[in-house]
């Protein structure tokens, strides 16, 4: 069974996830706000920009393959459980609300294994990114447990806050999504991490999420 979960506002997503055997992977984790002060950023990047600094699969080593772009998906979106997450809008649970004008995306398969991780690239000024975010973040793991359903299937989605990682940048957000649809979970991992005027989220398989985040964003905030 395959099933479309779009899970953010912005696009941030746990897409199209293969449900197969049940994952054990609970690592736990929650956004933080660093104090180091930070030196002035960059202005804002086209998405041409941004797509040149998108890791790539001789960045990602052996194993990855990219992952054909779907066309997009329209199906009737219903969220359960979750007031916070409804009121984003009626394209909350598809990827279309908050959009930001500039950004990239890749997306990735490991093995040939259902495991994935997708990289995305957003630019705007560093308060948009920041209020965005912090607002989709929050609204999502407001909620620890609620329901999805979408095109007629309903998914059952449980959320929790992760310790932000030591990665860099002004402000980090993390979290662990399990989605279980027909007997069968897949986790996924989601961290963001707002450098300047440059947005970074990488999502999927929480190990490679682990293997992958600081080459993404050593790559996305390297001086041009």
């Amino acid at each position: 069974m395959r099933v479309r979960v779009a899970t953010t506002a912005l696009g941030i997503t746990a897409a199209l996830l293969a449900l197969p055997a049940c994952s054990t992977d609970t690592t736990g984790v929650k956004h933080q706000i660093p104090t180091t002060a930070r030196s002035a950023k960059p202005a804002v990047l086209s998405s041409a920009a941004l797509e040149s600094r998108l890791l790539d699969q001789s960045d990602l080593g052996g194993g990855y393959l990219p992952k054909p772009e779907r066309p997009a998906q329209h199906d009737d979106v219903t969220v359960i459980g979750c007031p916070a997450l409804s009121e984003l809008g009626g394209g909350a649970a598809t990827g279309g609300t908050l959009a930001f004008p500039h950004k990239a995306k890749a997306d990735f398969t490991y093995g040939g294994s259902p495991s994935e991780i997708s990289e995305e690239l957003y630019s705007d000024s560093a308060k948009k990114l920041s209020d965005g975010i912090d607002r989709i973040f929050d609204a999502m793991t407001g909620c620890s447990a609620y329901q999805v359903v979408a095109g007629g299937t309903p998914v059952d989605v449980t959320s929790q806050k992760l310790p932000a990682p030591h990665a860099g940048g002004d402000e980090q957000w993390s979290q662990l999504l399990t989605f279980t649809a027909g007997g069968r979970s897949t986790v996924v991992k989601q961290t963001a991490i707002r450098d300047g005027s440059l947005l970074l989220v990488v999502s999927g398989s929480p190990a490679l999420v682990d293997r992958h985040l600081g080459k993404a964003l050593a790559k996305a905030t390297a001086a041009s």
